[in-house]
């Protein structure tokens, strides 16, 4: 496994991280046993870098990942996120206020088994908070020793600046895909210029930019997807097209579709619960695409329009851009 540091925190973090959320909820069935295995062998083949969310499970992926967590905490870079919070009909609503992320923050450290977080994340930019003084209040945690660093997800570059201008910031988690690329007209830069490390989530398209899911109807009822405007037939249909002419770009170079769709200068955390998949998003980690092969996905990608909004209209509007 190849190594990262992780943005301006002097930390290495493995070059692919393992995004955890599945584990728990939104992917279908679960299957505890295969994510404990999955855990295990992302340690084994040097995956050091795990990202959970307090919302995920309602605080189930967190207990999952304590488990291992027990006997290898000293190998893990462990990162999770606050904000979501359920209401009593089970929808749920962000918030960033100080008072609630410190109760959030002792909730997870109960839950992980652990006595500091390595990234703590606001989940989201919360609308009605100052992010200033979100982030003055999660500095406090760190000053405490509860949080080494701090991290935004879904922030705007005008958010970035107002929370770095506060306490450093480590990272920014954001979707970023082939398929998801607007952090990199302002976002993306700004990241740069202040030495935040980028950590794209979905890196695959939430599976769409695989060679493995061909057919909506084959994903489980439970799936979140299913809900997804991109993820509805005849977007996913469109999607396809664009899918199999990148599937020929990877055929030449005798990879697979999902390791081509690695980036090379930030630090992705796709997410899995099996082992197999586990295994092919490491092998990534080694696979670099030269100045030709990137322009050429480049050209193969401005013949196609992406169809379908990667949100429902109602997620959308938390995504602070």
């Amino acid at each position: 496994m190849q190594y990262r540091t992780l943005g301006n925190t002097g930390e290495k973090v493995s070059a692919i991280g393992l995004g955890c959320m599945g584990m728990a909820f939104a992917y279908g069935q679960r299957d505890d046993a295969e994510s404990r295995a999955t855990l295990e062998l992302s340690l084994d083949l040097g995956i050091n870098f795990w990202d959970t969310a307090d919302m995920y499970g309602q605080g189930l992926n967190e207990k999952q990942l304590s488990e291992v967590l027990a006997t290898r905490r000293k190998d893990v870079f462990l990162a999770t996120k606050f904000g979501f919070r359920y209401r009593d009909d089970h929808s749920t609503y962000f918030d960033g206020s100080p008072a609630y992320l410190k109760q959030a923050c002792e909730a997870s450290l109960k839950r992980l088994g652990t006595d500091v977080i390595d990234l703590y994340y606001a989940h989201r930019v919360d609308d009605k908070v100052p992010i200033e003084e979100t982030v003055g209040a999660m500095a406090e945690l760190v000053k405490e020793g509860k949080v080494r660093y701090l991290g935004l997800s879904e922030a705007s570059a005008a958010s970035i600046r107002k929370a770095a201008a506060v306490h450093p910031i480590a990272a920014l988690q954001s979707e970023y895909s082939l398929f998801v690329r607007d952090i990199e007209a302002e976002i993306l830069p700004a990241c740069r210029e202040l030495g935040i490390g980028i950590v794209p989530y979905s890196p695959l398209g939430r599976g769409a930019l695989t060679s493995d899911l061909r057919n909506v109807e084959d994903l489980d009822d439970t799936d979140f997807r299913r809900n997804l405007p991109r993820f509805q037939q005849e977007a996913f249909e469109q999607n396809l097209r664009i899918v199999s002419a990148l599937e020929d770009i990877a055929s030449i170079k005798h990879i697979t579709l999902p390791q081509l769709a690695q980036g090379d200068d930030i630090t992705p955390i796709p997410g899995t619960k099996r082992r197999k998949y586990l295994q092919e998003n490491a092998a990534a980690a080694d696979i670099a695409l030269t100045p030709e092969e990137v322009s050429r996905i480049e050209t193969t990608l401005s013949g196609y329009q992406v169809s379908g909004e990667r949100y429902s209209e109602g997620a959308l509007k938390l995504v602070n851009r």
